[in-house]
């Protein structure tokens, strides 16, 4: 059987490469295309309005109950006692009219040192056509994938907090169609993130009250994924590098403002570049192997390739730093009751060329809060003049379980 396997390739390895296009069609050692890919892109996704709507920046944001996605061991210090939340976003709406993404988070208090937080993340590809080596339909399909974990932070001092979080993770892209005769089957994978959190109120300023926090967080730490039985080499999910700083200034009774960067990096081996001749890569006699002419293998181990992930760049040191994005993004808040927010997320052009601004609002009315958020592209990715993340909407919706039955 022919899978339309296409349309899964554009939405996760042909969109990050269309991104990343070299301008006026230039490839040297300094500035060649060297995307890297993983396996479930989607963990990668941000899940929830607030964060989406400040250039996803959120590792050292002040904690909610969507922290999970961020920096776990804000749970932590989270003003509420319970929270759920709901957050839901349309996805790559101009290559796809049915991708969607859901998310659901939980968060308790167990005592004033300790928190429990569980989310469920959903994502549908949308309904995609099946058909065989004839091109005959066979039925149409509805590719998924879904996480959910949980974790456990606490409070390790006066300023300063941790997290563990477990992960499952599964993705069902074939539906157990055969791909170019081979039987496929869904993938998973179990990870687990560590994070830490830091704040403390600071006098920074004169007659204006300000804390500062930074976070760590370390995620997605596990199995690599496969899609068949057969398959040998599998691939590595996005563990990530996410850190940084936040700024919160109490200007006064009023009117509070917060700006934040974030900096991320995938701790995944970097691609190697291959030696060619004039009929395409070169083989290392007698192996199906290819000979490396930059670079590292990045067929390694999950432990290996997060250590090597720092040094095996073809390009060396600088194309190191331009495996590096950035977020930076700003908050403000009215009397504590509505917020306006904005951020700017910047990734190398041989590295995705994702670069974006964003803007959102929030309300927080007693017992919940409504958050809206809109990305706006600053390239537009192809050469048809469009961008696959155009009218990217986030919705989010949390409850303060805890207050809620105070008010009863």
């Amino acid at each position: 059987m022919k899978l339309k396997i296409i349309i899964v390739s554009i939405l996760f390895l042909g969109f990050m490469q269309m991104q990343g296009q070299p301008i006026n069609g230039q490839d040297s050692n300094a500035d060649h295309i060297n995307v890297i890919t993983t396996a479930v892109p989607f963990l990668m996704i941000a899940p929830d309005a607030r964060a989406g709507s400040m250039g996803d920046a959120g590792v050292s944001t002040k904690a909610d109950v969507y922290s999970m996605h961020w920096n776990p061991a804000k749970y932590a210090v989270m003003e509420s006692d319970m929270s759920v939340g709901l957050s839901y976003s349309p996805w790559l709406r101009n290559l796809v009219p049915d991708m969607n993404l859901a998310y659901l988070a939980f968060a308790k208090r167990i005592d004033n040192m300790s928190t429990f937080a569980a989310t469920l993340r959903y994502f549908t590809l949308g309904s995609i056509q099946f058909t065989n080596d004839q091109g005959i339909e066979i039925g149409n399909y509805d590719p998924n994938e879904w996480a959910v974990d949980a974790t456990y932070s606490r409070k390790l001092t006066d300023n300063l907090s941790g997290a563990v979080s477990g992960r499952f993770i599964y993705s069902n892209l074939t539906q157990g169609q055969d791909v170019q005769s081979i039987e496929t089957s869904a993938g998973w994978s179990i990870a687990s993130d560590v994070a830490v959190f830091w704040q403390k109120d600071v006098n920074w300023f004169p007659d204006i009250s300000s804390n500062f926090a930074w976070g760590i967080n370390i995620s997605n730490i596990g199995a690599k994924v496969g899609y068949s039985q057969f398959t040998i080499k599998k691939d590595f999910i996005p563990t990530n590098l996410r850190f940084g700083p936040t700024l919160t200034l109490d200007i006064d009774d009023y009117n509070t403002i917060a700006f934040s960067i974030d900096v991320n990096k995938l701790l995944v081996p970097s691609p190697p570049i291959y030696l060619r001749d004039s009929l395409g890569p070169v083989l290392i006699e007698g192996t199906d192997e290819y000979v490396i002419d930059k670079g590292m293998t990045d067929d390694v181990s999950v432990v290996k390739g997060m250590v090597q992930s720092f040094y095996d760049a073809p390009g060396g040191f600088g194309e190191e730093m331009r495996e590096l994005s950035f977020s930076v993004a700003t908050e403000y808040w009215y009397n504590k009751v509505f917020a306006l927010r904005g951020g700017m997320f910047y990734e190398d052009a041989s590295k995705g060329n994702r670069k974006f601004f964003t803007l959102g609002a929030g309300l927080h009315y007693n017992v919940f809060a409504l958050d809206f958020s809109y990305l706006i592209p600053v390239n537009s990715g192809n050469s048809t003049g469009t961008n696959p993340l155009q009218n990217t909407l986030r919705f989010a919706l949390t409850f303060d379980l805890a207050e809620m039955g105070n008010k009863e």
